[in-house]
């Protein structure tokens, strides 16, 4: 299996920590309902098949369809909307540096918590088994 999920979440969770400081972002690879600290951002790889025009007799996976979401989460009181469109610029920022299309951006209504503000945006690639990504 080609897999880069390690490689895509340190590239973006250090720009982000650079960024805000490792203390003061939550950057994670799996989703938690209930994040130590805010803002909150998770990184997850949520497809990863077989690009079918890759297939050769030689080998079924020579290249594979990835798929990231990211979740960004602001409780602040004024102005998180604000802070989660400047996390997921700087999202957007890095993995379009490493050959990423983003597919989807939207707000999305936080039914556990309606103070909180989160924004969702997927990402797509396809990447070849030397980990190169196109």
């Amino acid at each position: 299996m080609i897999d880069i999920e390690s490689q895509v979440f340190t590239t973006v969770a250090t720009a982000l920590r650079t960024e805000y400081g490792a203390s003061n972002i939550y950057v994670a690879p799996e989703y938690v309902s209930q994040p130590p600290k805010f803002p909150a951002v998770f990184i997850v790889e949520q497809d990863n098949t077989v690009h079918l025009r890759g297939r050769d007799s030689a080998d079924i996976e020579n290249f594979v369809n990835v798929m990231y979401q990211v979740d960004v989460f602001s409780n602040k009181n004024t102005g998180k909307k604000i802070q989660a469109k400047e996390i997921i610029a700087l999202v957007d920022d890095q993995l379009a540096q490493m050959g990423f299309s983003r597919t989807f951006l939207n707000p999305v209504q936080n039914m556990n918590d309606a103070t909180i503000y989160r924004m969702t945006a997927r990402y797509q690639a396809v990447v070849g088994k030397d980990q190169t990504i196109y």
